[in-house]
């Protein structure tokens, strides 16, 4: 979509030195490190789909409704007009058109769609360009991927759903699943006393018959304090039987054609990730079946959460590239001082930083994608997946905001104006730390996987390495993280550095390996060296500011 010409002449001044419109963006074209990654992880045969929805996604029509589905948001309506209670939410069109074009182009799907190696990671990259366009849509697409391992646990269940699930048709209509050309779901586990802590939840399932287990029928009485994406036509959530805390699933319509006794309480009035519904849930005799083993609720929904802390990691690699983009346009458009800003040298040193912690994002996130395809027949593979979505998750998402303002920064004032598509970034951008997860509980994760598997830490050494020998500072920080690993003590309170340290490291393998040296060099030289402090443009001199500025600009 051109927009229209703008006048430029006024009656007190001309408008002069001020950016264009970005307009459409070509999200796939434009990104060398993506298509680099996508051909070196596996997923090259779907460069075809790949580079249509770069288009897609990158259109400017899909970055304007993005906006409107962020500005107007979300309305609760309990009720209908004749005082019936149907606990439903209203949207924008627009919101419901960014789902269906999510949907339609199998952003939720792609990867159990299209079984075969490199699938994970192209689904990887659906998700990473649409993130860069709009964050809200993204929640009930990384639940609805991330349902389908926990549903299989349960064939005689998870049958009747996974074809609806995989549809590429977005059915919006609130009736029963199985009257619906596609669908959608959720997750809740959050209670008001726990929040991470599910075993403290008290929503309480009483069988509706003698039988218990996998596939029982269950009454389901309790709440639940954070439920996103309320409209999805089902949701995994955990309550306690007699056995112990269980996974369910919980439809909202009953198998009878009734209503199911979910009752929404409230909207939550949330920081960002606005376009999207998310709500206080009162379960009450609310009917549900048994997902996995009575008892095993944790087990069983962490197979979803596996998932979904990967989408986490991917989408807030997306926008750390979006917030890029825009600073580099901006950067390029605007004179201070008798120079563009791109031209000044401090300006540069702060992109290139932006640009080289932008790519080392993806790089992690499509090898962690890549390992999640082999987990299934590779050991080391699903060691490295475990570990590696952990870390993943936490680092990234930790290390967005943070960029995210850095670019917003690069704007000046104009920013920081709610016209500017900086500010929904930035609001988005903290999201991905607290869903599935926030920084405390991803560490002590890993702490614990690292502890309790034996094959965690050999599957970290062997990708590091692989790179051994490439790099001094990151010889030295392997020789470091291998001392890292033998040390037990105030190993809880150490948990964030031992994280960062395993994330940056297994960064700078990775673009030792695979990205051109100027990007390697600056990463190591910097997040590696013994003054790193995390701020963004303290790259030291010797960079090749050109080759990663060149690298990361879009073409015009």
């Amino acid at each position: 979509m051109t927009p229209l010409k703008p006048l430029a002449n006024l009656p007190t001044h001309d408008v002069t030195n001020m950016p264009p419109y970005v307009g459409d963006q070509d999200l796939w074209n434009n990104d060398a490190a993506l298509r680099e990654g996508i051909a070196r992880e596996g997923g090259g045969w779907a460069e075809e789909h790949l580079a249509k929805f770069g288009k897609i996604a990158g259109a400017a029509e899909t970055f304007e409704k993005a906006d409107t589905a962020n500005r107007i948001t979300p309305e609760n309506r309990p009720f209908d007009r004749y005082g019936m209670r149907i606990n439903q939410v209203d949207f924008h069109p627009h919101y419901h058109d960014l789902m269906a074009v999510a949907v339609e182009n199998q952003v939720p799907s792609f990867a159990w769609n299209h079984s075969r190696p490199g699938s994970q990671v192209a689904q990887a990259a659906l998700t990473y360009m649409f993130a860069q366009a709009e964050g809200g849509v993204l929640c009930p697409m990384a639940m609805t991927y991330a349902a389908i391992p926990a549903l299989r646990l349960t064939p005689r269940v998870g049958e009747d759903w996974i074809s609806k699930l995989l549809s590429t048709s977005y059915d919006p209509r609130d009736i029963p699943v199985d009257e619906k050309t596609g669908a959608m779901m959720g997750m809740f586990m959050t209670e008001k006393q726990g929040g991470s802590d599910v075993r403290t939840n008290t929503t309480r399932a009483v069988a509706l018959g003698k039988t218990t287990g996998e596939g029982a029928e269950h009454r389901l009485t309790g709440h639940k304090f954070f439920c996103s994406a309320p409209m999805s036509d089902g949701f995994l959530t955990l309550a306690y039987t007699d056995v112990g805390l269980s996974c369910f699933l919980v439809p909202r319509w009953m198998p009878s054609g009734e209503r199911n006794t979910l009752f929404i309480q409230r909207l939550k009035d949330k920081l960002g990730n606005r376009s999207n519904a998310s709500c206080e849930m009162e379960l009450h005799d609310t009917w549900g079946v048994m997902v996995g083993q009575e008892g095993r609720g944790v087990r069983t929904i962490l197979e979803m959460v596996q998932g979904t802390r990967l989408y986490c990691c991917v989408s807030s690699a997306g926008l750390m590239r979006q917030g890029l983009v825009q600073a580099l346009h901006h950067t390029s458009h605007r004179t201070a001082f008798q120079k563009m800003l791109i031209q000044q040298p401090l300006m540069r040193n702060v992109l290139a930083d932006l640009a080289i912690e932008a790519e080392a994002a993806i790089v992690l996130a499509l090898r962690i994608a890549r390992a999640t395809d082999e987990a299934a027949t590779n050991e080391s593979a699903a060691a490295l997946a475990r570990i590696g979505t952990a870390i993943g998750k936490y680092w990234n998402c930790k290390r967005a905001p943070g960029h995210m303002f850095e670019a917003l920064e690069c704007h000046g004032g104009s920013g920081y104006i709610e016209e500017s598509i900086m500010p929904r970034l930035y609001r988005e951008a903290p999201v991905n730390s607290i869903w599935e997860g926030s920084g405390n509980v991803i560490c002590l994760d890993a702490l614990r996987a690292m502890s309790r598997e034996n094959g965690i830490i050999p599957a970290v050494l062997a990708e590091l390495e692989a790179a051994c020998g490439s790099n001094a500072a990151l010889d030295a920080s392997i020789a470091a993280l291998k001392d890292e690993f033998s040390r037990r003590e105030d190993q809880e309170l150490r948990a964030r550095s031992i994280v960062e340290k395993i994330a940056n490291t297994l960064q700078a393998a990775l673009l030792v390996q695979h990205a051109p040296a100027a990007i390697a060099d600056a990463f190591c030289a910097s997040r590696l060296g013994p003054h790193w402090t995390g701020t963004y443009g303290t790259l030291p001199a010797g960079v090749d500011f050109d080759a990663i500025l060149e690298r990361a600009t879009p073409m015009s």
